[in-house]
């Protein structure tokens, strides 16, 4: 996941990288957005994970389909993290939203928990951009926190950072007027920390050709 950098200028989450996967345990929601994309993709696709983090779940499961991966994130232990996991992968250390030419096309992209530490404002922004390196019938498959703040100070893991929420109906607005016809919207609550649950929205969506 790519965070925010915070007061340090140490991004948050090279100071959780080990812990956060150690946290978040509860990811059948995340798996069977992986399962969608190997059901709906050819062999050898191209996918984007935006704010891949460790590289687990998604980036393994979808490698280990035969798919190729290109993963961003700001945070570069959790960089590091992913490159023991997915050897065959490229992953980049960059800003999320940037989302330019040079990284080429693909037949979809994937962003598991990671928007939600930008403003909306760069969300929205980073989800057109997505949509950009997209073709028509290109897959979305995202994963937001529900609520309605923007850019909020929070405390993750112990961990100061900011994060953004909306709730189910807006998020689908939001990614529908980056271009993407939303296909499915799934509302789940787990334990994101221990003691804390939170009602978690997963999105599957698909580019528009308007």
């Amino acid at each position: 996941m790519l965070a925010h950098m915070s007061d340090s200028s140490v991004p948050a989450f090279d100071l959780i990288a080990e812990r956060y996967d150690e946290a978040f345990t509860q990811r059948d929601a995340q798996l069977a957005a992986g399962r969608w994309l190997i059901e709906k993709l050819p062999p050898g696709a191209r996918v984007l994970d935006l704010g891949c983090g460790s590289g687990l779940p998604t980036a393994v499961q979808l490698a280990e389909a035969g798919f190729t991966i290109v993963g961003t994130d700001e945070s570069g232990r959790m960089l590091d993290l992913a490159r023991e996991r997915v050897p065959d992968a490229t992953f980049l250390q960059r800003d999320m939203r940037e989302v330019g030419e040079d990284l080429g096309r693909f037949d979809a992209a994937v962003s598991f928990f990671s928007l939600l530490m930008l403003p909306k404002d760069d969300i929205a922004a980073a989800l057109a951009a997505v949509r950009g390196r997209l073709d028509e019938g290109g897959l979305l498959a995202i994963s937001m926190v529900y609520g309605d703040f923007d850019f909020f100070p929070i405390s993750f893991l112990g961990v100061a950072t900011h994060a953004s929420a909306y709730p189910t109906d807006d998020l689908a607005d939001v990614v529908t007027a980056a271009g993407f016809d939303v296909v499915d919207v799934v509302e789940i609550e787990v334990q994101a920390e221990p003691e804390r649950v939170e009602r978690q929205i997963y999105l599957r969506a698909v580019a528009a050709n308007h």
